[in-house]
């Protein structure tokens, strides 16, 4: 395939025909730029690039995923976690705790001053150490219940074992070169399109062309016919008949031009520049010579060709791959899916009100008062985790089995539009050898048809100015060269269509001059 260096450049070709002149195109260049700038092409070369993504899209589930997670929940209202069990009423006897302790003390410290006291007395003379401490004692029905929960994490997993995505990926590929191979196919179909419109468009402008040789003659024959009747040599009629043929032939020229200017903005069109581009057509229609290869061509030779270098044929056995890798990944959800994992958690649970109440450890009633900052290691804290996941369906209703026998079903069917692909390859070529042949016997016998007609044109014109022939005579030679000339282009326009279609058919050029052509 020619690279993008070595295709003209369509920005290069408007600019060079917003000159005075035209841009000059001739068909290789013609291909050369349809092939990077044509609509339809671009959007295909979109969905390689779509494919591409896929393919990387597929191996993402193959590689390892690091997810963070973040969250922050309020406590509005926070339950006891005792109620409705026998140490419901646990937080209203924690002080219980504290006194049982102080009197246990006081009565094994040896010491007479020290003595046990009674639960009231001993929260009274709490109370009177938070009072002289400055501290308003704050009653909290649940010393547990934390107003704000942070937590932040990072989790690790790593697909040890998966068939489906294994199989995902290998599907993703696939998918990758069938895109691949319709591109190459698109490019192939494209060729012959720029070919078939291009010679179009050279096709009109050569009917116009003889068009106005038509109008060119057939002047000169109403000036000479009109300088007969002047003399007396011929009748009115003569003249009459002359001009309305040269009116009708005018009108003909004016059709002609139009056909002519509607074809080339066609072809603007399939190449995909504005159609206020002004271009020449450098080419004509003047056949090449019959590829060598070509008369050694049989059917069968061309068919295989055409078996081996198709790329849609390609596309075909690709379909029959993916629906097998489709089933394969259908058939790994009978199988377990076996990951690693690693966990990594910051913990905060963090009050309101960050100042805390400290008891002396010598003196249960002395009191002080703390405050802590928001990140104090008391608020947070670190949980690192590690471990394996497996996730088996061991029974599902045989729902995943019957989707597998639907794959297989399916695997079947593309075998079928293999075959019938390949037939219908085969088809295409026959079609197109037997159509280049009868071009090429339809243009041989045009050929010869022009020079006969030419020279019977010739024989009128001197009988005419022997004087051993009317003009009416001279006008039909004219007519009949016309129709002549017209047929061979038409016979010519055929040929190289046929001669496009076959190279399209076999999906390879068979041009023995390899410029002459580009190469896909």
């Amino acid at each position: 395939m020619a690279s993008a260096q070595d295709r003209p450049d369509r920005n290069a070709l408007i600019n060079e025909a917003s000159s005075e002149a035209p841009a000059v195109l001739s068909l290789d260049e013609a291909v050369q730029i349809a092939l990077v700038h044509n609509y339809a092409l671009r959007q295909t070369r979109l969905d390689e690039e779509t494919a591409d993504v896929q393919v990387r899209e597929a191996w993402g589930a193959l590689i390892p995923s690091v997810t963070f997670n973040s969250s922050y929940t309020r406590s509005v209202r926070s339950p006891n976690p005792f109620a409705g069990s026998e140490a419901g009423g646990l937080f209203e006897s924690l002080g219980f705790v504290d006194w049982l302790s102080f009197n246990e003390e006081a009565r094994t410290d040896d010491n007479p001053d020290t003595q046990p006291i009674s639960f009231p007395e001993f929260q009274e003379q709490q109370q009177q150490g938070l009072r002289e401490a400055g501290i308003s004692p704050s009653g909290s029905g649940n010393p547990f219940a934390v107003p704000n929960q942070f937590e932040a994490g990072i989790t690790v997993s790593q697909v040890l074992f998966n068939a489906s995505a294994f199989a995902a990926v290998r599907g993703a590929d696939r998918l990758r070169e069938i895109r691949d191979r319709g591109t190459d196919r698109e490019e192939q179909l494209l060729i012959d399109e720029v070919r078939a419109t291009y010679y179009q468009a050279v096709l009109a402008r050569e009917r116009a062309r003889v068009t106005q040789q038509s109008v060119d003659r057939v002047q000169r024959t109403v000036r000479e016919i009109s300088q007969s009747v002047e003399q007396g040599t011929a009748p009115k009629f003569d003249r009459l008949s002359a001009e309305v043929e040269l009116s009708n032939l005018r009108a003909n020229l004016t059709d002609a031009s139009n056909q002519a200017e509607l074809a080339v903005n066609a072809l603007k069109n399939v190449l995909g520049i504005p159609i206020d581009t002004p271009i020449v057509l450098d080419d004509d229609l003047d056949a090449p010579a019959a590829p060598e290869a070509i008369g050694e061509f049989t059917i069968e030779s061309a068919t295989d060709m055409a078996l081996r270098h198709r790329p849609d044929l390609r596309q075909a056995q690709l379909a029959v791959e993916l629906n097998e890798i489709d089933r394969s990944i259908t058939r790994g959800g009978l199988f377990p899916t076996v990951s690693a994992f690693a966990n990594a958690n910051y913990v905060g649970s963090v009050p309101d009100s960050r100042t805390v109440t400290l008891s002396d450890p010598d003196d249960p009633f002395a009191f002080d008062q703390e405050t802590r900052g928001f990140f104090d290691t008391a608020y947070w804290d670190q949980s690192v985790n590690v471990g394996l996941s497996l996730t088996w369906n061991i029974f599902d209703g045989n729902q995943t089995r019957r989707q597998v026998q639907q794959r297989t079903i399916a695997v079947e069917q593309a075998r079928i539009d293999r075959e019938r692909a390949r037939e219908g390859v085969k088809l295409e070529v026959e079609q197109a050898l037997r159509n280049l042949r009868a071009a090429q016997q339809r243009l041989d016998s045009q050929t010869e048809n022009v020079e006969r007609a030419e020279l019977n044109y010739e024989y009128a014109q001197q009988r005419l100015q022997e004087g051993v022939a009317r003009p009416i005579e001279e006008r039909e030679a004219s007519q009949q060269l016309d129709q002549a000339r017209l047929n061979r282009l038409q016979a010519a326009f055929d040929y190289v269509s046929a001669l496009s279609a076959l190279e399209t058919a076999v999906g390879r050029p068979l041009r023995s001059d390899p410029d002459a052509t580009f190469q896909f």
